[in-house]
């Protein structure tokens, strides 16, 4: 199968993420900050071939896939898709990052985040790996061959990587961060 190339985004700021506050699913907007860093994350995109648009559901990703799409001046809608929403945080959701070791001491820790492995009602990193798999999938059968822009959050667009690629999803967390509207280029032959 001729896979699609991703251009993988994380939302820009948003009031939680400027707080160091875990939002998982909280809905809030972006910040002035974000907004900027999502017009200059579409200015970096501009010269990029891009097929379609892909967000998750919640305000900070869709806000920041509408401003890059005007940026990129193609036209282009952006079509929301519910498997792109972010990991639910369960418990921890609108703690304090600070707080994680309170609420769960199952962590796996980088040099950059301090990840929660498991917290009462959250989604576990496999189920977000299958979620991100079918999504994966989906695309390359509905997208053979085209750059499919794809707006998502931090620990769904780490997973989105490892289905991409066949990493055990471990992997993915464990290499280089994911900041706000950074993007990550997935290419079948990479």
């Amino acid at each position: 199968m001729n896979k699609a190339q991703i251009i993988l985004v994380r939302h820009g700021e948003d009031e939680d993420n400027a707080n160091a506050i875990l939002n998982g699913h909280r809905d809030n907007p972006l910040t002035e900050k974000g907004k900027l860093q999502a017009r200059e994350t579409g200015q970096r995109l501009k010269n990029q071939q891009i097929d379609i648009i892909y967000s998750s559901p919640l305000k900070r990703a869709y806000d920041t896939a509408v401003i890059i799409a005007k940026e990129l001046k193609t036209g282009l809608k952006v079509n929301v898709h519910p498997k792109l929403i972010e990991r639910n945080f369960g418990i921890l959701t609108g703690k304090p990052l600070l707080d994680i070791p309170l609420y769960s001491n199952d962590l796996l820790i980088t040099k950059e985040v301090t990840y929660f492995l498991s917290a009462e009602g959250a989604e576990d990193f496999p189920t977000v790996l299958k979620r991100a798999k079918e999504f994966v999938d989906e695309l390359n059968t509905k997208h053979p061959g085209q750059t499919i822009l794809v707006v998502t959050h931090g620990d769904a667009g780490r997973t989105i990587r490892a289905a991409y690629y066949g990493w055990d999803w471990r992997k993915s967390l464990k290499i280089s961060p994911f900041h706000n509207a950074d993007f990550i280029v997935l290419q079948p032959n990479a």
